[in-house]
């Protein structure tokens, strides 16, 4: 990963981190349902923002390396190994 991706990576998921601390207590203090399903969303959706920029990373880098390659099989793995991604 570049240097960048991974500062921001590491913010990102310290934030997330501190919205999965106030999930928890929104429902400790029995907040309002809707309230809390809402933060959750908003969880998801920043863990999503990351994943996108971690795979945009890896297509942008480790992905074009391979399909610029001559080898046939390390091009087989890295199509796999995205379908296993998708798949999930």
């Amino acid at each position: 990963m570049t240097p960048d991706v991974t500062k921001k990576a590491g913010a990102a998921l310290r934030r997330i981190e501190g919205q999965v601390r106030g999930v928890s207590k929104m429902i400790e203090d029995d907040r309002y349902c809707i309230d809390i399903v809402t933060q959750i969303e908003a969880v998801r959706a920043a863990l999503a923002r990351v994943e996108t920029d971690l795979l945009r990373q890896h297509l942008q880098h480790c992905v074009h390396e391979a399909m610029s390659s001559k080898n046939a099989s390390e091009q087989e793995r890295v199509i796999e190994e995205l379908v296993g991604v998708f798949r999930r």
